[in-house]
C-alpha cells in the first residue's frame, strides 16, 4: 500500500545567516530559494509575519510551478489555506492534465482529488484516451486498493467521443480481468447513441473586437461594435471541436475594424482603425474596458489617424507602430501611450499591414507592406531609444498575417504574399527563434486567414476569421495550432463579421 499524498518537501533547517536573510528581505532584495527549502521557507515567512519574504516565495511558486511541482504546490497551499496559490496551482493541474498525468506524483493522489480534476469544467485534454490511460495507470500504480474505484472514475471519460482505434486501445488493457462488468459499462457508454461533449471552461477568455463582413456591395457592409468572448470550447464526436460564442458588449463610440488592442493590467485598449472606407474614416480615438466593472473610458486621441496598424505592450506603455490613414499613406511613426505623456518615435520605412509581438522586452516586427505596397520578408527589433536592428529575413513574403509569441518563440501565420502585380493568400506558417535569429517551418494553414485575428490561449495559438484573397470571401473559421502535436485544428465558426477584426485573452470576473 502506498503512503497517503503529502507534498514533498526536502526541509532543510535555516541556518542563521539564511534566517537572517529571510527576516530583512525586501521586495528589491534577494532570497536564494529552490524547491528544497521553498516550502520550509513559506511555513517560515507565514509563521513569523515576514511578508516580503512571503511575497518573494510565492512569486517562486508562481513562476516555477511546472506538470513535476503542480500537485506539490496544489497541496502545501491546501494545508496552510493560501487560497490564491491553490486555485492557481490547481488551475495548472487541469490546464496541463496530459503531462501532470504521466509524472510519478499523480499515482499518488488520493481517490477524492482525482475525480475532483475528471469532474471540473476547467479540465482541458486533448482527447478522451488522455483521460482513459490516467485512471488505468492511477489504478494499477495499487490494485489491491484502488480496484473498487474504477466504476466510479470510469464514469468520467467520455468514451463516446472516442474514435474505433482509440476504444480498441481500451478493451486492450489488461486491468479488464479483474472488473469485467467496467467494461461492459464503458462498451455502453461509447455505444449509445445519446450525443454527449466535454465541456470545457477556459479561465481565461478569448475575445472578438469589431471587424467587417465582406459582401459585394460596399453599401451593405456592416462594421460592427460588438465584442463577443469564447465561454467554452465543447469536444464532440468524432474529434469534432467547436467554441460556444457569447456576446460581451459593445464599443461606445462607431463600429471600427482594421483598429489594434492591446490588454495592460487586466484591461482592454481598443484603439485607431476604420468606420468605413473613405479617405476621412480613419480613426485616431482610444477607449479603455474595464472587465471587472464592466465600465468603459475614453483616453486620449492618438496624434495620428491609424489603420492596419500593430500595437504592443512593453514595460507598461502601449505602442502603435506604423499604420496607414489611407490607401495611399502608409505611416513611418510609432506612438506611445502611457498615463503621464505621449511620445512619437520613428521608424526606417514606413509600413502597414505588418505584425508586431514583444517577446523578452524587445518589440519585434515582420513583413507588411512598404510604400510601394509590395509584401516585406524583413523581421526586425524595434527599440523607443535605440532604433530599429534589423534581423533574418522570413523565407516568405508576407503582409496582413498574425505574429503570436509562444514559448520562447514567434509565430507568423496568414496574410498575403506577392504574385506579379497582384496578391495571392500565404498559407505557408514559419517560426522564429529569437536565440539563434533564425526561421523554420511549420505546417500550412488549411484555408487562408488574410486579415484575421489571433491570440495565444492556454500554450496554443489561435487564429480567426479573415478572408480569401483569391475570391474575397469570408473565412468565417476559427483554427488553432498545437507546437505539441504540430497540428491545425479546426474550432468552428465565428460569430458576426469576420475580417478585419481583434482579438485578445481577457481574466474575467467568476460571474461571466
Amino acid at each position: 500500500m502506498r503512503e497517503s499524498y503529502q507534498p514533498t518537501i526536502a526541509l532543510q533547517s535555516l541556518g542563521s545567516v539564511e534566517l537572517e536573510a529571510l527576516l530583512n528581505c525586501s521586495y528589491t532584495g534577494s532570497l536564494l530559494l529552490s524547491w528544497g527549502s521553498v516550502f520550509e521557507t513559506t511555513v517560515t515567512a507565514l509563521q513569523l509575519q515576514v511578508k516580503s519574504a512571503l511575497a518573494l516565495c510565492l512569486d517562486f511558486l508562481h513562476q516555477r510551478i511546472d506538470p513535476s511541482s503542480c500537485l506539490d504546490v496544489a497541496s502545501f497551499a491546501e494545508a496552510y489555506g493560501l487560497a490564491d496559490l491553490q486555485e492557481l496551482a490547481e488551475d495548472y493541474v487541469l490546464r496541463h492534465f496530459n503531462e501532470v498525468a504521466a509524472t510519478p506524483k499523480f499515482l499518488d493522489l488520493p481517490s477524492d482529488k482525482l475525480l475532483k480534476y475528471l469532474r471540473s469544467d476547467s479540465l482541458y485534454v486533448p482527447s478522451e484516451l488522455v483521460v482513459f490511460r490516467a485512471v488505468v495507470a492511477w489504478i494499477e500504480a495499487d490494485p489491491t486498493e484502488r480496484m473498487g474505484f474504477a466504476q466510479d472514475l470510469m464514469k468520467e471519460v467520455q468514451f463516446p467521443l472516442m474514435t474505433f482505434r482509440e476504444f480498441h486501445e481500451v478493451k486492450a488493457v489488461d486491468l479488464w480481468r479483474a472488473c469485467s462488468d467496467t467494461l461492459d459499462l464503458c462498451w455502453s457508454s461509447f455505444s449509445s447513441l445519446e450525443e454527449q461533449c466535454r465541456v470545457y471552461y477556459p479561465k481565461d477568455k478569448l475575445v472578438l473586437v469589431g471587424g467587417d463582413q465582406i459582401t459585394a456591395d460596399f453599401n451593405k457592409r456592416l462594421p460592427s461594435r460588438k465584442l463577443w468572448y469564447a465561454n467554452t470550447i465543447r469536444s464532440r464526436t468524432g474529434l469534432v471541436r467547436e467554441i460556444e460564442w457569447r456576446m460581451l458588449g459593445e464599443m461606445p463610440e462607431s463600429p471600427r475594424f482594421s483598429h489594434a488592442v492591446g490588454v495592460l493590467e487586466g484591461n482592454l485598449y481598443i484603439i485607431g482603425g476604420r468606420h468605413y472606407y473613405g479617405t476621412v474614416d480613419t480613426m485616431n480615438s482610444a477607449y479603455r474596458y474595464n472587465p471587472l466593472e464592466n465600465t468603459w473610458q475614453r483616453l486620449a486621441d492618438m496624434h495620428e489617424q491609424r489603420s492596419n496598424f500593430s500595437l504592443v505592450v512593453r514595460d507598461q506603455r502601449i505602442y502603435a507602430i506604423g499604420g496607414d490613414r489611407d490607401i495611399n499613406n502608409n505611416l513611418d511613426s510609432v506612438e506611445c501611450y502611457c498615463p503621464e505623456s505621449n511620445c512619437w518615435r520613428s521608424l526606417d520605412q514606413s509600413l502597414s499591414g505588418h505584425a508586431a509581438a514583444v517577446w523578452d522586452g524587445e518589440i519585434f516586427i515582420s513583413g507588411g507592406f512598404d510604400c510601394r505596397y509590395q509584401c516585406l520578408v524583413s523581421m526586425f527589433l524595434y527599440h523607443p531609444e535605440r532604433g530599429t536592428t534589423y534581423l533574418c529575413d522570413m523565407s516568405q513574403d508576407r503582409a496582413l498575417h498574425c505574429m503570436e509569441k509562444l514559448a520562447g518563440h514567434l509565430y507568423v501565420a496568414g496574410g498575403v504574399c506577392n504574385l506579379r502585380k497582384f496578391y495571392t493568400d500565404q498559407l505557408l506558417c514559419e517560426r522564429y527563434d529569437p536565440l539563434t535569429d533564425s526561421w523554420s517551418s511549420i505546417p500550412s494553414l488549411r484555408i487562408p486567414h488574410v486579415s484575421g485575428a489571433s491570440a495565444v490561449l492556454e500554450d496554443k495559438i489561435y487564429i480567426l476569421g479573415g478572408y480569401c484573397q483569391e475570391d474575397y470571401s469570408e473565412s468565417g473559421l476559427v483554427h488553432r495550432y498545437d507546437p505539441a502535436t504540430l497540428r491545425w485544428e479546426n474550432m468552428g465558426r465565428m460569430p458576426g463579421p469576420n475580417t478585419y477584426i481583434r482579438a485578445c485573452i481577457l481574466h474575467f470576473p467568476s460571474q461571466l
